[in-house]
């Protein structure tokens, strides 16, 4: 018999799949433009957190991690043929910065230092993407964003154990991933606004 944190994580992998279905369908139309470099390290990242999820006792709270993990790499694998080849010299300084991370994290040998700084690669990861929709702000499929918003925050309470190791990262992707949403939603509308205006 399931229990109730059992359950919550197969909710979250369910969304997960859910969520990413779109995305893959768009990127494969050629409508969303992935970053490689992004997707790269958030597939890395997530892989390394969910070892480290798991070695702290995290449950099914680490599930959604997993699940992140896979279908980040293979949006990579996608982005190689059908992202976005706009790189530019910020984006492998980021790409590099948050490479760097990963060293340190090597190093590190504590689980708090190495969660901590996991979540800064993965931001730094997230860097690319935000420039890039920051002015092609349709080049994202924004589903997917939202409804990580949602399985992230929703794997907090799936969780077995509660220390800084587990709930760090799905905290923090919870609120980066919210945060994507309104930002671009945002420059979405002055974008519109910004058409409209021009043609009065």
């Amino acid at each position: 018999m399931l229990d109730i944190k059992e359950i919550i994580g197969i909710i979250t992998v369910v969304l997960g799949v859910i969520g990413y279905i779109p995305y893959l369908k768009d990127t494969v139309a050629g409508k969303t433009k992935p970053h490689v470099y992004t997707w790269f390290v958030w597939s890395l990242v997530a892989f390394i957190v969910f070892a480290l999820q798991i070695s702290d006792e995290a449950g099914a709270g680490a599930w959604v991690t997993l699940v992140a993990g896979i279908l980040s790499f293979l949006i990579f694998l996608l982005g190689l043929k059908r992202g976005d080849k706009d790189i530019t010299t910020s984006d492998t300084a980021f790409f590099i910065a948050a490479l760097a991370a990963l060293v340190l994290w090597l190093v590190a040998g504590q689980p708090i230092v190495s969660i901590t700084l996991l979540v800064t690669v993965g931001i730094l990861g997230f860097l690319p993407t935000l420039r890039k929709s920051w002015n092609k702000p349709h080049s994202e499929t924004l589903s997917t964003y939202a409804i990580n918003a949602a399985r992230h925050g929703l794997s907090v309470f799936a969780l077995s154990e509660y220390t800084v190791v587990t709930w760090l990262f799905p905290v923090a992707w919870g609120f980066a991933n919210a945060l994507f949403v309104l930002i671009i939603l945002l420059r979405r509308n002055k974008k519109i606004s910004s058409k409209y205006d021009s043609s009065i």
